[in-house]
C-alpha cells in the first residue's frame, strides 16, 4: 500500500498549478487538484484574457477614424457593451472548458472545491475529507488589494468586477498608476469613456524605463485621458446616480464610477499555511528557494502566490520546472532577471532587461540607440502618436542589455527580443540581420546613431 493517496496535491487551478499537475502526472505521478472556482485562475477568468479581449475592442475606434484616409467610406460606429461581455464570457467558457479536459486527460483527480493545508502532507477538502500526499504545491493565485480604506471605499469595484459591469461608464476615476491601472484606463477611454488616471507618483508604471513613461503619458493624454499625478483617493460617496470622489488635495470628480487598481496580494489566508510551519513574508506571500520549495521541505509554491514575478508565463514556467525537478529527473530553476513584459494600453509599451537608470548603474560605458518616428500606417491620418524604440549596449561587451519600445506591435516585438537578450546578443548580431521592408520592426536591426 502507497504510504500516500498521491504523490502530489495541488491547491489552485490556474495557470502555474494545473501546468504543474499535468507535467507531474506524464511523468508518472499520482496527481489530484484542487480549486473551487473556474479553471484557469485569474489569467483566464479575470485577468489577461478577457482584458486583451477589451483592448482589442477600445482600439477599434482608432482604425474606423484611419479607414476614411485610407479611402473607405464609414458610417457612425454604435458600439454595444452587452455584446462584448457576451462574447467574452463565451470565449472564457470555451477556455475553462479546455483547462478542465486537458487536465483530466492528463490523468489529475479534480476536486471541484476548495482545500485546507493540515499539515505537511495532508489537505482537508471543504466536505470534511483529509487527504495525504507526499508533496503539496500551493498555486492559489492572488487577489486585488483596495489598499487603505477611505471612506465609501466600498462603493468602488477592483479588475475583478470590471468585466462584469452591467454597463459601460460614461465617466470613470480609475486610482493607481501600475500596469492594471493603466490598461484599464485606456481600455475604457477607447470604448468611449470619459476617464481620469489618480496615481500617487510623480510618473506612470514604476519600475519601467523612465523615457518610455513619460512617452506614454504624452500618448495618454492625446487619447484625451486626464492624468492626476500625486493624487491619493481621500474618500468617495454616493449622489443620486452619480459617485463623488475626492482626492487628498481636495479636488472632487463626479464619476459613474471608481476603479481601484492599488495592487494585488497573495491569496493566502485561510489557507493553513502558517499553522503548518510555512514562512509567509510580510505580504502574505509564500517564501521559496530557487527551486519553488517553502520552509517545509514537502510544500512548494509557484505563481503570484510567491509574489516573485506576477506574470502569467511566469507562473507556468514555475509550475513547469517543479514538476520536471521533483517528477522529471532533472534540476529546473527558474530565472527571474530576464522577463519580457508588456503593457496593453494604447499605445503599447514593452519591455525586457534592463531600464536605462538601472543599466548605467551596472554598465559605465553604456550606449543608448533610440529611435523616434511616425509609423507608416499612420502616414496618411492625423495620428499624432510617435513610436519610439530604445536599445540598450554594454559599450564594453557589445552585448544588448535592455529593450523597450512604445507602439503599436511592442509586445510582439519584446518576445522575441527577449530570446536575443536570453541567448547574449550584441548589437553586432542586431546589425547583420537583413531587414524586413517596410515594417516598424526593421527599425531594430537599422538602429545606427548612437544617443
Amino acid at each position: 500500500m502507497p504510504q500516500f493517496d498521491f504523490d502530489l496535491f495541488v491547491i489552485g487551478g490556474g495557470s502555474g498549478g494545473v501546468r504543474a499537475a499535468r507535467v507531474a502526472a506524464r511523468h508518472g505521478a499520482r496527481v489530484a487538484i484542487a480549486e473551487p472556482d473556474r479553471f484557469g485562475g485569474t489569467c483566464v477568468n479575470r485577468g489577461c484574457v478577457p482584458k486583451k479581449l477589451l483592448v482589442y475592442a477600445s482600439r477599434f475606434p482608432d482604425e474606423f477614424d484611419k479607414a476614411a484616409s485610407f479611402g473607405w467610406q464609414v458610417g457612425v460606429p454604435a458600439f454595444d457593451w452587452t455584446t462584448l461581455l457576451r462574447n467574452k464570457d463565451a470565449e472564457i467558457d470555451r477556455l475553462n472548458a479546455i483547462y478542465l479536459r486537458n487536465i483530466e486527460a492528463a490523468g489529475v483527480v479534480v476536486h471541484p472545491c476548495r482545500a485546507v493545508v493540515r499539515d505537511a502532507h495532508s489537505v482537508t477538502l471543504e466536505d470534511g475529507m483529509t487527504v495525504t500526499a507526499q508533496t503539496i504545491l500551493i498555486a492559489v493565485g492572488g487577489q486585488p488589494d483596495r489598499g487603505i480604506a477611505v471612506p465609501g471605499h466600498e462603493l468602488a469595484i477592483t479588475s475583478d468586477e470590471a468585466f462584469h459591469l452591467p454597463t459601460l461608464p460614461r465617466r470613470l476615476l480609475v486610482v493607481g498608476g501600475g500596469y492594471i491601472g493603466v490598461e484599464f484606463a485606456g481600455l475604457f477611454a477607447g470604448l468611449g469613456g470619459q476617464t481620469t488616471l489618480a496615481y500617487r507618483g510623480e510618473h506612470l508604471l514604476r519600475g519601467f524605463d523612465d523615457e518610455l513613461r513619460e512617452a506614454l503619458a504624452t500618448g495618454y493624454r492625446q487619447r484625451g485621458i486626464e492624468l492626476r499625478a500625486g493624487a491619493a483617493l481621500a474618500g468617495i460617496a454616493r449622489e443620486g446616480d452619480a459617485l463623488t470622489a475626492t482626492l487628498q488635495d481636495g479636488t472632487q470628480l463626479t464619476v459613474d464610477t471608481v476603479m481601484l487598481c492599488t495592487g494585488r496580494r497573495p491569496k493566502t489566508g485561510g489557507l493553513g499555511l502558517e499553522q503548518a510551519g510555512v514562512a509567509l513574508d510580510a505580504q502574505g506571500a509564500v517564501e521559496v528557494d530557487g527551486y519553488s520549495r517553502s520552509s517545509v521541505p514537502s510544500i512548494y509554491a509557484v505563481g503570484d502566490v510567491t509574489n516573485r514575478v506576477n506574470l502569467t508565463p511566469a507562473a507556468i514556467r514555475e509550475g513547469q520546472a517543479f514538476a520536471d525537478t521533483l517528477y522529471g529527473g532533472r534540476q529546473v530553476e527558474v530565472r527571474h532577471d530576464l522577463v519580457p513584459t508588456a503593457v496593453f494600453s494604447t499605445p503599447e509599451l514593452a519591455t525586457v532587461g534592463l531600464t536605462e537608470a538601472a543599466a548605467r548603474i551596472r554598465h559605465p560605458r553604456l550606449v543608448i540607440y533610440r529611435s523616434q518616428f511616425r509609423p507608416m500606417k499612420a502616414s496618411l491620418t492625423q495620428d499624432p502618436q510617435r513610436t519610439l524604440i530604445k536599445l540598450l549596449v554594454d559599450g564594453e561587451t557589445d552585448r544588448v542589455v535592455g529593450a523597450h519600445m512604445l507602439g503599436e506591435g511592442a509586445a510582439e516585438a519584446i518576445q522575441l527580443l527577449g530570446a536575443l537578450l536570453g541567448m547574449g546578443a550584441t548589437k553586432a548580431d542586431l546589425d547583420r540581420t537583413l531587414a524586413v521592408h517596410p515594417t516598424v520592426a526593421e527599425e531594430w536591426v537599422t538602429l545606427r546613431a548612437a544617443g
